[in-house]
């Protein structure tokens, strides 16, 4: 028995969770996996409601469970660094999920607002370090009215730069053997610096990857320009989070993109969700794509090792992407969120028959 806790959060995280819960019907079904879930109400509302994003001993409940599927969080009335400081980062950190994965391609049948001939064969993968970096507590304000500071600490530890660089040239082995480094070393002269030492004495273990570093500004040109030429990026927390944003939009709609938060030494669980934010000028229409919620969803029967379902939802997916009657207007398309999920349901079920 597989336990899973949904929380589903504001907006069209509700819409894109159903999907999910449909799919995960079918997989169950399908190829007989036993599910158990406990769907969680933390969200926005809850913060309204009682004064907090998720109950005193939220980490103690999702301890319980083998992984985390997330929809979405924020909503207006509730600044974001409420909403994100009280949930996701507190069980990103808690649970020792230093890798965000953020893997994006180019689909057939998807328009991108590239050109096709640049955009043509797309596909790699941002590894993100999820835990540190510049997304620090560290930090305050002194002062008010004109002379008033605010300061924002970076923090990046050599265990931090070293095992997320250890992870991204992993998995570079298992795909094309090379790595991108996001660095802004010529600016940023103490953590970037230090990013690139630790960088590169990690690629000494790994001599089949060929490790290139790139200025950041330059790399976020080069995703526009060039994004075949990625294979593995590897970023800090900020850097990171900026690129795979940008690789979602090169590659046609941020609707579409996945994350894995992973916890790969740590003790888990790991956390799986779409990276397309609450939607609030569209929740409740029918508008939402799922499509980076079933991916998220994809990658994490993987984690379960579930390898037969997840390559199996791929092809589903791929097969909606791919007919024009099965895109949503993010993708210039007219389908709802029901649509997709209803014909990505009936394809998994096919596939696997």
């Amino acid at each position: 028995m597989i336990r899973l806790a949904l929380i589903p959060g504001d907006g069209i995280g509700f819409e894109v969770m159903d999907s999910a819960k449909r799919v995960l019907d079918t997989v169950s079904r399908t190829y007989g996996v036993s599910f158990t879930t406990t769907e969680l109400d933390w969200s926005c509302e809850r913060y309204h409601r009682d004064g907090a994003m998720m109950p005193d001993d939220g980490l103690d409940v999702l301890a319980q469970h083998d992984a985390i599927l997330l929809g979405a969080v924020g909503w207006p009335g509730v600044p974001d660094h409420v909403s994100l400081w009280g949930l996701l980062i507190p069980i990103r950190r808690a649970f020792g999920q230093y890798v965000n994965l953020r893997p994006m391609r180019i689909f057939e049948g998807v328009p991108a607002p590239v050109r096709p001939e640049v955009a043509e064969g797309t596909d790699f993968v941002v590894v993100r370090e999820n835990s540190e970096g510049e997304y620090s507590q560290v930090g305050g304000r002194i002062g008010q009215g004109p002379s008033e500071v605010a300061l924002q600490e970076s923090t990046f530890s050599r265990i931090g730069i070293e095992r997320i660089a250890e992870y991204a040239m992993t998995v570079a082995e298992s795909r094309r053997g090379r790595v991108h480094s996001a660095t802004k070393s010529n600016g940023i002269i103490h953590t970037m610096t230090f990013w690139d030492q630790v960088v590169d004495e990690v690629a000494v273990r790994h001599p089949a990857v060929t490790v290139l570093r790139e200025h950041v500004d330059a790399m976020a040109a080069r995703m526009v320009m060039r994004p075949t030429d990625f294979d593995v990026v590897v970023a800090s927390n900020l850097f990171g989070d900026i690129l795979s944003d940008l690789a979602a939009a090169v590659c046609g709609s941020i609707g579409i993109a996945p994350s894995a938060n992973l916890a790969p030494d740590g003790p888990g669980p790991s956390m799986f969700e779409p990276v397309h934010g609450s939607a609030p000028d569209i929740a409740g229409r029918g508008l939402a794509n799922p499509i980076g919620m079933l991916w998220s969803v994809a990658l994490m029967l993987e984690h379960l090792q579930l390898p037969e379902p997840a390559t199996d939802l791929m092809t589903a997916i791929e097969a909606a992407l791919k007919d024009p009657r099965t895109r949503t207007a993010d993708l210039g398309g007219t389908a709802s969120t029901n649509d997709v999920t209803a014909f990505v349901t009936a394809q998994l079920t096919g596939v696997a028959r």
